[in-house]
């Protein structure tokens, strides 16, 4: 009976996460409301919901710092690729390291320890080899976990960008052939293009901080690419630097290469929409094929089972 008791209260806690994880990936932009309230200078709420953020993540650090210590690596990481990966999942902070080690270990031992406890609760019968294997597995998990999410969180910005870079290139060449310059167009298009992306436009600011604490453009530029790691972007970047070295003109050079990232989103668009019969299949398949079966040959096996196999079996 208490396994059965902690079994549910494992089920629930499982499920009420999923589901607060859901809600949460659900409401993480920002509704109509909230964007008309922007667009009024409303920002009280705002603020206060970053202040409170802000108060809770530096909480989360305090706790987490002592217990990242167990898995950050040798001193020199904050130099190499991860560093870069941080960057490009938008974590800029210096906090954002200890919280994501801190995960690492927490879940490493977490994991195996839940095995533990249901090993104990339960008595089962495991050989000592199958133990320590699925011990293992378990702590390997749990430690490269962080890993994927960092990895998908990467994935999710990168796309973003990829998607809204086309707009913010159409309203750098309508500022450029208005008269601007480019840095001044590139600061218009990140003010304008918050409205679609917010993430583009803090990355386009940036830029334009950069350029006014005295950074040259085409260094600027490169970090861009580099903070971003998207290949568009890469390109982008080469074409300004390309036409600020040669002087070539800057507007037809926006133009082409807006007109290139549509062309880009739009096979994009059409190699997801390619996918989806393939993705269908396997639902179909498992789900939907056994039922529609069941459905229409369950009446036809009934009446085989009553009547064809009595009467091959010799009793009328």
């Amino acid at each position: 009976m208490n396994m059965q008791v902690l079994i549910l209260g494992l089920v629930f806690l499982a499920v009420s996460g999923l589901a607060w994880a859901g809600m949460a990936w659900a409401n993480r932009r920002e509704s109509v409301s909230q964007r008309l309230d922007q667009l009024a200078g409303v920002n009280e709420a705002e603020e206060k919901s970053l202040t409170a953020g802000r108060e809770w993540h530096a909480r989360i650090v305090k706790v987490a710092s002592p217990i990242a210590r167990l898995s950050t690596p040798a001193a020199g990481w904050d130099e190499s690729a991860l560093r870069v990966r941080f960057m490009q999942a938008g974590l800029r902070e210096a906090s954002w390291p200890a919280v994501y080690f801190a995960c690492k270990t927490v879940l490493a031992l977490l994991l195996p320890g839940l095995f533990a406890l249901y090993q104990g609760l339960s008595a089962a019968q495991i050989t000592v080899t199958t133990n320590v294997l699925i011990l293992l597995v378990l702590a390997a998990i749990g430690y490269y976990l962080p890993n994927v999410l960092l990895v998908n969180a990467i994935g999710r910005r990168q796309g973003e960008l990829q998607d809204t870079m086309p707009d913010a290139l159409d309203l750098m060449m309508v500022c450029v052939e208005a008269g601007l310059g480019l840095d001044a167009a590139m600061n218009r298009a990140a003010s304008e293009i918050g409205l679609r992306s917010e993430t583009l436009a803090d990355e386009l600011n940036l830029v334009s901080l950069e350029l006014r604490m005295g950074v040259r453009r085409e260094n600027a530029l490169r970090n861009l690419a580099l903070r971003t790691g998207v290949e568009e972007i890469s390109s982008f970047v080469a074409m300004l630097v390309q036409a600020d070295r040669f002087g070539t003109n800057v507007a037809d050079a926006l133009r082409i290469q807006a007109e290139t990232m549509r062309t880009h989103r739009r096979l994009r668009a059409e190699e997801r929409a390619a996918k989806i019969p393939l993705k269908l299949l396997f639902p179909l398949i498992f789900f939907i094929f056994p039922s529609l079966m069941l459905v229409l040959m369950g009446p036809a096996m009934i009446s085989i089972y009553r009547v064809l196999l009595p009467t091959m079996g010799g009793n009328p």
